[in-house]
């Protein structure tokens, strides 16, 4: 098997004023400057969700709604996925549980890490999101960036607003371990796939 993996990176807040660009499009830089997967961005902000409202999971019917449907085929022609979490209190983002709530089959044993920021780097977020991706059957990587602390309040634009770049030195060591992890799994999953067919 020689295709590279389809990564999406998904931009998981949809707030106007959402800082989520930055390490999306950053993290985008580091997966395009890799030879070993395809890589796209994903953004909430381009699917009208309702809040979930199907009878049951797509796990055990059909989903009902047109947007719901389009998101599940998006997501579907991945094979692994880079979330950018920022924390609010405490957890991931409303936008983000609703979108991995509106499907099922499309995440099942499919490779994950994350970019996330916040006070203490978005980690209470990012596991809260290993919780409920290990639900939907996923696989988590060990290592996830994170954005914490001085690093965030520089780029945060009521903070310095500084571009990402200029803290990119302590970002990349755990980028590169992040994205070997998660094609790693990708090829894995995918392997694993072929071979029950």
């Amino acid at each position: 098997m020689t295709s590279r993996p389809r990564i999406a990176i998904i931009i998981g807040s949809t707030r106007p004023t959402r800082l989520a660009d930055k390490p999306a499009q950053w993290m985008l830089k580091q997966a395009q400057a890799r030879d070993d997967m395809d890589v796209e961005i994903v953004d909430l902000r381009d699917y009208d969700l309702p809040f979930f409202d199907e009878m049951a999971s797509n796990l055990w019917m059909p989903s009902q709604n047109p947007e719901a449907i389009r998101w599940q085929e998006t997501i579907g022609r991945f094979d692994g996925y880079v979330f950018v979490v920022a924390e609010y209190n405490h957890s991931i983002t409303g936008a983000l549980k609703n979108a991995l709530d509106q499907a099922y089959k499309e995440w099942n044993r499919k490779p994950f890490t994350a970019i996330a920021y916040g006070g203490v780097g978005g980690s209470r977020a990012v596991e809260h999101l290993r919780g409920i991706a290990t639900e939907l059957q996923m696989v988590s990587t060990r290592s996830a960036v994170h954005i914490g602390g001085g690093d965030f309040m520089a780029i945060m634009p009521r903070g310095g607003n500084r571009p990402i770049e200029d803290i990119e030195t302590n970002l990349l060591p755990s980028a590169k371990a992040a994205l070997d992890e998660l094609v790693w799994w990708a090829k894995a999953t995918m392997a694993a796939k072929v071979a029950e067919a």
